[in-house]
């Protein structure tokens, strides 16, 4: 069995205060922690991992705290490019770009060429993402009758393409079958609402940058305990 697992990483800027830290300490341990969970999810069955990592609302913190996460963000990217292609991590990024920072756009870029055969795990990183303008900019791209394919608009797999954004040479991002939030709340915050239909979700109070390989195993473990029927009874789901 192979999984897509989503994570909203919540909780850098508490971490961060229940230490007396500046919050950007927190963002930036939460950087730090991305490495050691995607070096985990292949070995639990994980070959597609998508990460929350700037959403189209966080343009609404303050100037500074914004700046500051794109930097973090440049900075990881040209610091994890090689470890990615040594250990066969795809990276791409799903969301909008106009936005970003030039810089930070073209290390994305980079990113993508550099990191294009790797086979062990697709690593996706929504960057000013909101599902909700995801879904709106799909329809928009249906409505002007946009080329879906040999399929018409209307079938779900047809939408999906138009949807996913992230996909090289016409591939795109399986749903989610299970959807991690860290640091206590319970709420999606408009990530992946299409592909999580039938996600199974996932509530931690842990805060992301203590979440380590072993959470991210119980989370797994608790997936795979779990029956997944997608609309069907419990024996057609088990058939």
């Amino acid at each position: 069995m192979t999984i897509h697992t989503a994570i909203i990483m919540d909780g850098n800027g508490r971490w961060a205060m229940t230490r007396s830290l500046p919050r950007m300490a927190g963002h930036r341990a939460g950087a730090d922690n991305i490495r050691r969970v995607a070096e985990a999810a292949p070995g639990l069955g994980i070959t597609t991992l998508t990460l929350f990592a700037f959403s189209a609302d966080n343009w609404g913190r303050p100037g500074g705290e914004v700046s500051a996460l794109l930097e973090l963000m440049d900075e990881y990217l040209r610091r994890e490019v090689a470890r990615c292609v040594r250990d066969r991590v795809r990276m791409s990024f799903i969301g909008r770009r106009d936005r970003l920072p030039a810089a930070l756009v073209r290390s994305m870029r980079a990113a993508e060429s550099a990191t294009c055969a790797g086979d062990a795990l697709h690593l996706r990183l929504a960057l000013d993402y909101s599902a909700r303008d995801a879904i709106l900019h799909a329809a928009r791209r249906l409505g002007t009758g946009e080329e879906v394919g040999a399929e018409d608009g209307s079938s779900r797999s047809a939408f999906a393409r138009l949807l996913d954004d992230s996909g090289a040479e016409g591939t795109i991002a399986p749903d989610v079958d299970l959807l991690i939030r860290t640091g206590g709340e319970r709420r999606l915050s408009d990530f992946l609402l299409w592909e999580c239909a039938y996600a199974e979700l996932y509530f931690t109070p842990t805060m992301w940058p203590d979440f380590g390989a072993r959470d991210l195993e119980i989370a797994v473990r608790d997936f795979d305990s779990r029956q997944r029927r997608f609309g069907g009874l419990p024996e057609q789901a088990a058939s």
